[in-house]
């Protein structure tokens, strides 16, 4: 109960911002200039080359591929660059704030609405049917199913006016989708085994999910009784992660693992500081502090990192998200890694990329950039 046993329903209905009250960023066509101005030029040009796109169709034969042969890569090539296109033209659109991009931003909303499944072909097992087409009578989620909900929800609030101007009804389409898919089956359910609730011990699957879906709960549901449930929910399936958690903070996943296990853990926790203007704040903790750590404590040098379970040996962690979670803990260790990783990227001077169209990771990473150039940067060896 480390994080449900403190904050109730009634206590987050009171101290969880409203909607309409929650504005961690600025709309498209804001305010945009903490971004360098390099960086908004970079994604400008990448939705730019996305105008007129393509937005190709996920066929069912495809789908199909992952039964019939194993293949889960076809699929989930078209299904991600959907979501990816789309992400690059909303932050397009933000930056440059002149409309060029929402007629394409349109089309990416109506037709990943269209389809019938959000996840990809190696998921949709869970299902009561079973694995191969999805069953439209029951949505289940998964990862990337999660994702798209949380990449809709920040469209809806970032470019959410300008589509009001085309048509009423393409938000309410998105609410639509993302309540039937998301918000109401973890309400209704309690089944699905990343939520922790059953026998099986739960991995990254459960913070990841919790992340997004937290996302689209605060952005998107307008019934304060059922805000308040869903974040309770979601804090009761986040303390299912970490109740088994080792004292030490170790991730038994390896260290690539890290950025959707204690990183996404950490994604959920600062949701909810700035939700709630820093009255839900538990990075005083000694597990929340050893899980941030032990990311630069699995490092060697370079790109190297002590390699276990399916991690490799070589990888470079989220430098905003190293930063961040540092600073939230107050470790000047993890800062500057933090700092050190985005020397090495490069972080400042290009676009920032957000695999699978993960908005929730560039929006909070372009508006640290200023601050993180400034910092002191060293690798903690």
């Amino acid at each position: 109960n480390r994080l449900s046993g403190i904050y109730s329903s009634d206590d987050l209905r009171s101290i969880i911002l409203a909607r309409e009250d929650w504005t961690p960023f600025p709309l498209a066509g804001g305010d945009w200039s903490a971004v360098p101005e390099d960086v908004q030029q970079a994604h400008i040009r990448e939705a730019e080359a996305l105008l007129g796109c393509v937005w190709e169709t996920p066929k069912a034969s495809v789908f199909l591929d992952y039964v019939r042969d194993g293949n889960r890569s076809r699929y989930q090539e078209i299904s991600f660059r959907r979501r990816t296109n789309l992400a690059s033209l909303v932050l397009g659109e933000c930056m440059e704030g002149k409309g060029r991009f929402i007629d394409d931003i349109l089309n990416g909303i109506w037709t990943i609405c269209e389809e019938t499944y959000w996840g990809v072909p190696a998921h949709v097992g869970v299902q009561n049917r079973g694995a191969g087409l999805p069953d439209v009578t029951e949505p289940t989620v998964d990862l990337f199913a999660a994702e798209t909900g949380m990449l809709l929800a920040w469209t809806d609030y970032l470019v959410g006016k300008e589509l009001d101007v085309i048509s009423p009804l393409i938000r309410e389409r998105i609410s639509f989708e993302v309540k039937r898919r998301i918000l109401n089956v973890f309400l209704e359910r309690d089944d699905f085994w990343w939520m922790g609730f059953g026998n099986r011990t739960v991995n990254n699957w459960n913070p990841w999910i919790c992340s997004n879906w937290l996302t689209a709960v605060l952005l998107l549901e307008r019934d304060p009784e059922k805000r308040a449930h869903s974040i309770q929910k979601i804090l009761r399936c986040l303390d299912n992660f970490l109740d088994p958690y080792p004292a030490d903070g170790g991730c038994d996943e390896g260290p690539s693992y890290w950025t959707r296990a204690g990183g996404s853990l950490f994604d959920c926790l600062e949701l909810l500081h700035s939700a709630s203007e820093g009255r839900i704040d538990i990075f005083d903790d000694p597990l929340i502090r050893n899980m941030g750590r032990f990311i630069y404590l699995a490092h060697i040098g370079g790109n190297w990192y002590i390699n276990f379970a399916d991690a490799p040996a070589r990888m470079s962690p989220d430098a905003s998200l190293v930063y961040r979670y540092g600073k939230a803990i107050s470790d000047q260790k993890m800062t500057a890694f933090g700092a050190w990783l985005a020397e090495k990227e490069g972080l400042g001077t290009k676009a920032i990329k957000g695999g699978f169209g993960v908005l929730g990771r560039v929006l909070p990473a372009l508006f640290s950039l200023k601050e993180l150039s400034g910092m002191k940067e060293q690798a903690p060896l």
